[in-house]
């Protein structure tokens, strides 16, 4: 059972990798705690919500449900949670326990920051893009139509409970999505793990489950790694964002509809690298990181995007600061590097190279 500390105040938790810990759930929510609220969404709860039921046994509960969709994820169905929630009986005991993807770990940590200024969160992530990345190290946010996770707070949880049995049931694009995120990690500190991804692609893209388990469990250690080093990004922590600057804007400019988070992401790491090329930053693995990033696809049609409206977007991401866009570009398979000061006539280039 790896187990992976995240040193991040107020506290020290385990982000836990472990198939049938879903079945364990009540052995992490505190003793003396309140009521308890999951948090999930229709279809999460359709296939996995007897399981958790199983996991809480005697624990009584109260289950809500978001609408889901990047589209949605906005301020109001939290201020509606949160009034069902006072409605129900919630308190600064309660506990909130996030049970779906990367929009419901980010919404519901989010509520559980805002709620009475603040209650406990148990992050149990449902999909292989929440398991690696969303569900850990505590940023929590909602989009407005200017850009994605605008509005939001750091809230860690108590702990990150990842059962990979659980993937089994995902669409098979939204497991996809969620391998572009594991290849990030490989890109940016894991040679080992890009080179996993791409020479043992048939079992990854068939979910295999001990190769799963192994790419989880890696992305994992990285993410824990690098959060416990610098929990609200002042340093290490930006290299994460690898793939996605660019990717966020391209999300915003197709009003959040088009693509899943990881798709977009997959977009932005293409621009990336050959931003790195024009930049003069990315010395070799060029072709090895494109090509693997084009393995795991396809991603939905470009069709119809403009360049320059992308590069005009990246202004109001919340990682420009004072003017500067920040880029995390690629050295070599397991080394990138945070660039400012790239100019827009090449960053513009890289965006079309991409679209091509």
């Amino acid at each position: 059972m790896p187990s992976f500390a995240v040193s991040a105040p107020p506290r020290t938790y385990q982000a836990i990798v472990d198939r049938g810990i879903l079945l364990r759930a009540s052995n992490y929510i505190p003793a003396g705690s309140g009521k308890l609220f999951v948090i999930s969404t229709e279809d999460v709860w359709r296939h996995q919500g007897e399981a958790l039921t199983r996991g809480l046994g005697s624990r009584a509960f109260e289950t809500l449900f978001l609408p889901g969709g990047e589209e949605t994820k906005r301020l109001a169905p939290l201020e509606a949670l949160a009034e069902e929630m006072v409605i129900k009986g919630a308190d600064r005991t309660s506990v909130i326990i996030a049970f779906g993807g990367g929009i419901v770990t980010d919404m519901a940590g989010f509520l559980a920051a805002m709620f009475m200024r603040g209650i406990e969160v148990l992050q149990i992530p449902t999909t292989l893009l929440a398991q690696v990345d969303a569900a850990i190290g505590g940023k929590t946010g909602v989009n407005l139509v200017a850009g994605k996770n605008l509005i939001g707070a750091f809230h860690q949880p108590l702990a990150v409970l990842i059962d990979p049995e659980v993937l089994a049931t995902l669409p098979e694009r939204e497991y996809r999505a969620g391998l572009f995120e594991v290849l990030k990690y490989g890109i940016i500190s894991s040679p080992s793990l890009f080179w996993l991804l791409s020479r043992r692609r048939p079992e990854v893209s068939a979910g295999a489950p001990e190769v799963v388990d192994e790419i989880v469990a890696e992305s994992v250690r990285i993410k824990a790694e690098v959060v416990s080093a610098d929990e609200r990004e002042g340093g290490i922590r930006k290299i994460l964002n690898y793939g996605h600057t660019i990717g966020h804007a391209l999300e915003a400019e197709t009003s959040y509809s088009r693509f899943l988070h990881g798709e977009a992401v997959a977009f932005g790491m293409v621009a990336a690298t050959h931003l790195g090329t024009a930049t003069g930053h990315l010395s070799e693995d060029r072709d090895a990181m494109l090509d693997c990033i084009a393995a795991y696809g396809p991603i939905p049609s470009l069709a119809g995007i403009a360049a320059d409206r992308l590069l005009a977007r990246l202004a109001r991401d919340k990682k420009t600061i004072q003017g500067k866009v920040h880029f995390v570009l690629p050295r070599r398979i397991g080394e990138v590097e945070v660039v400012t000061g790239v100019p827009a006539d090449t960053v513009l280039r890289a965006i079309e190279a991409a679209l091509a």
